[in-house]
């Protein structure tokens, strides 16, 4: 509150009463503050894509206020992109079906979990084999997600259900990131949106480690079901688990907590296998973790493109009259190459018919005989 005061060249406390909507600044202040907030003057004035539904975020007892803060102020720009591109383009339904059947967190055991993860694989089709992007699931049945640099490592990704659309919002993290770890990541939050929608910000605060606890499980039972891993893990022993990550592409230090919720080894095994993991360094990086492509998120990015190719809007008309936040903040949430808003549209040439042809000719390999239809 003071840094953001002597931005702009007011007191503490002046900031504190906007803050607080006892008072409103003043056409200058307002300008001043879209200027060092990089945002439109129209962000201050629109409604707050906040929910109801509370923001769970892995490792939030322990992260600080101001990381929380700004995670949850991504939240709502993801949100409120979301809104903007949907007046537009239409995403794919949500397709989560109510598998919670009238139980609250409360009552879950851990046989429910296991169950919620298996009718979900079911109904989605997904078989009991590997599967290879979480990323694209998510996107498939209905969530919005995002991927940002978090900024800290005790803040691993966000899961909030959107208001009026009623759409699970998911950020991702890209700090220190591999497959697997997306992978966890992902489903943790698929967790959230399927087993926690109906936590009242009250419960998650009071009951926070049962939460998180929950939504791993989950994760750990959709990405590796009990009737199939299990059988595949043929040596208990950090070699034998990293033969199955390359399949499974799920860390060996969730494979070992998968095996030990399942009592297919005993504690003090496991707590022996942990030693041996961090013994090795794997603490920080898991042999073939760079092995494989990151998946990244594709439907905002895609719906944005979609928007202006087909000329429904320009850049600027986005800029200008929907989005409310600065164009690098949107770059980054949804995927963009940096600097996409401010490049200019190649303009397209209609090649003739004989040029046309000729360029085909050139373009193809010695000896290929290349067709062309006459007009």
């Amino acid at each position: 509150m003071k840094e953001l005061a002597q931005m702009i060249g007011v007191s503490p406390s002046a900031v504190s009463r906007w803050e607080s909507g006892t008072h409103a600044p003043d056409a200058e202040a307002l300008t001043a503050l879209a200027r060092e907030l990089r945002v439109r003057r129209e962000y201050f004035l629109r409604p707050v894509h906040a929910s109801e539904h509370p923001m769970f975020s892995r490792s939030l007892s322990s992260a600080l206020k101001r990381d929380t803060s700004y995670q949850d102020a991504q939240m709502q720009w993801l949100q409120e992109i979301s809104a903007v591109l949907q007046h537009y383009v239409d995403f794919p339904a949500v397709d989560i079906p109510d598998v919670m059947k009238g139980l609250t967190y409360r009552q879950l055991r851990d046989e429910d979990i296991e169950g919620i993860a298996q009718e979900l694989r079911s109904h989605w089709r997904l078989g009991q084999g590997p599967i290879i992007d979480m990323v694209a699931l998510l996107e498939r049945v209905g969530c919005v997600v995002g991927s940002i640099e978090m900024g800290t490592s005790k803040l691993d990704g966000l899961c909030s259900w959107s208001r009026g659309d009623e759409r699970p919002h998911i950020m991702l993290a890209t700090d220190k990131m591999s497959l697997p770890r997306r992978q966890m990541d992902a489903a943790h939050e698929l967790g959230h949106a399927i087993l926690h929608k109906g936590v009242s910000h009250e419960e998650l605060k009071s009951d926070l480690k049962e939460i998180e606890r929950q939504a791993f499980r989950f994760a750990s039972a959709f990405l590796l079901p009990e009737t199939t891993y299990v059988h595949e893990v043929q040596h208990y022993s950090l070699a034998g688990l990293l033969s199955v990550k390359e399949r499974w592409r799920v860390s060996v230090k969730a494979q070992i907590r998968r095996l030990l919720d399942l009592e297919v080894i005993p504690e003090h095994y496991g707590t022996q296998l942990y030693k041996s993991y961090s013994a090795n360094g794997w603490n920080k990086v898991e042999p073939l973790d760079r092995e494989w492509p990151v998946p990244e998120p594709a439907v905002l990015r895609n719906a944005v493109s979609l928007i202006v190719e087909s000329g429904t809007r320009t850049k600027e008309d986005l800029l200008a009259v929907e989005f409310t936040m600065h164009p690098g903040d949107i770059e980054n949430l949804i995927g963009l190459p940096p600097g996409w808003f401010n490049r200019q549209e190649a303009s397209v040439v209609q090649l003739s018919l004989k040029q046309d042809a000729a360029k085909s000719i050139s373009d193809a390999p010695a000896g290929e005989v290349v067709p062309f239809a006459r007009r």
